[in-house]
């Protein structure tokens, strides 16, 4: 009995220490009109070991996408990637006018105060995959993160 219950919390230790290897940090959803389809999500991702962010899901959106934001020449291009490199030990902002994650086909208004839920897919360096869920609060429109632009 004694090496079933080790084994088990052995294995829970495992499970808790995979989820912590990357933290997730300032996180905020921009908040919408009543008939707007699309937002944003940002925040600053840190992770302990090499690893890529390869996808996002959440109930409140039909399509959760990974974006980048520049400028190619004089003009701003935005569009899907298909995954964001976190680099061991080295946060990775994702804000406005960088890379950030795209929530289209809303289903209903995000409002200042609610909180959306956000399953981040990351891949490790042994090609493992993980997921790491995070409730997100949805900020003002016009709030600005602690890391736009950067």
């Amino acid at each position: 009995m004694k090496k079933y219950l080790f084994s088990a919390l052995a294995f829970g230790l495992v499970a808790v220490a995979a989820q912590a290897q990357v933290s997730v940090t300032a996180p905020w959803v921009r908040a919408t009109v009543p008939a707007q389809k699309s937002t944003g999500a940002f925040m600053h991702l840190q992770s302990v070991h090499a690893a890529r962010l390869v996808g996002v899901s959440s109930p409140v959106a039909t399509t959760v996408e990974l974006h980048k934001m520049e400028m190619k020449g004089s003009v701003m291009k935005m569009g899907p990637v298909e995954g964001i490199d976190l680099p061991a030990g080295t946060g990775v902002n994702l804000a406005s006018g960088g890379y950030h994650i795209m929530l289209t086909g809303l289903k209903k208004q995000l409002k200042e105060g609610d909180a959306v839920s956000l399953t981040l897919e990351l891949v490790g360096k042994d090609a493992k995959r993980e997921r790491l869920t995070v409730k997100v609060p949805v900020k003002p429109m016009s709030f600005v993160g602690p890391h736009a632009g950067h």
